[in-house]
């Protein structure tokens, strides 16, 4: 059977998700219009809406519809305490996960010379002036442990040092309930690297 119109426009739409080939868009698309039309009409209101109203916070950068995100203005966080990290998705991560009552500077990017990602392009030089600015007593850096993602933190780290501001590092290493066996070198090494003292 042969897709046709406004129907193939949707199963194409979705495949801009990531994850969301050709088959999975299809069986979402028709869920929502043959069981779900008022869960594909919300959809679409809220589509619309966040296209138009979401944008970057004036200080973190992370999404938010207002000028300020509800971390930044919130009273109740450390402002003296950043966290810096590569996307919005990762705010909510470690939000949802620890107890981190600090703030964040969101790069939406990480340094990757190859693909012409420089630090003009992740916000470096906006991170700078709140580092020479406000009073920030450590830099939490919690970018991946890629190759760009360690190039970034060093880079990053090199700059808060020189504004004398404590720099920590996520630690690296054996993930909860892991078998060493099956542990790959690289993580096990940083496990080691990264080993602290039981008190």
């Amino acid at each position: 059977m042969q897709k046709q119109g406004l129907l193939t426009e949707v199963i194409d739409a979705l495949c801009c998700l990531p994850g969301v080939g050709p088959k999975s868009a299809q069986r979402m698309a028709l869920h929502l219009f043959q069981r779900d039309r008022g869960g594909a009409e919300n959809l679409a209101k809220a589509l619309q809406l966040a296209v138009v109203k979401l944008g970057n916070c004036k200080k973190c950068r992370t999404l938010t519809e207002h000028e300020l995100c509800s971390i930044c203005a919130s009273a109740t966080r450390d402002q003296h305490v950043v966290c810096v990290v590569e996307s919005p998705a990762d705010v909510w991560v470690i939000n949802q996960a620890t107890d981190y009552q600090g703030v964040f500077f969101v790069l939406n990017g990480r340094l990757s010379p190859l693909d012409g990602i420089g630090p003009d392009e992740i916000g470096i030089d906006q991170l700078e002036q709140q580092l020479a600015s406000q009073q920030i007593t450590e830099l939490i850096l919690a970018t991946n442990s890629t190759v760009e993602g360690e190039a970034t933190a060093h880079f990053i780290a090199q700059m808060a040092l020189a504004n004398h501001i404590k720099v920590s590092r996520l630690a690296h290493g054996v993930p909860v309930g892991g078998e060493l066996e099956f542990i790959d070198s690289s993580t096990l090494a940083h496990a080691f690297s990264g080993r602290r003292e039981i008190e």
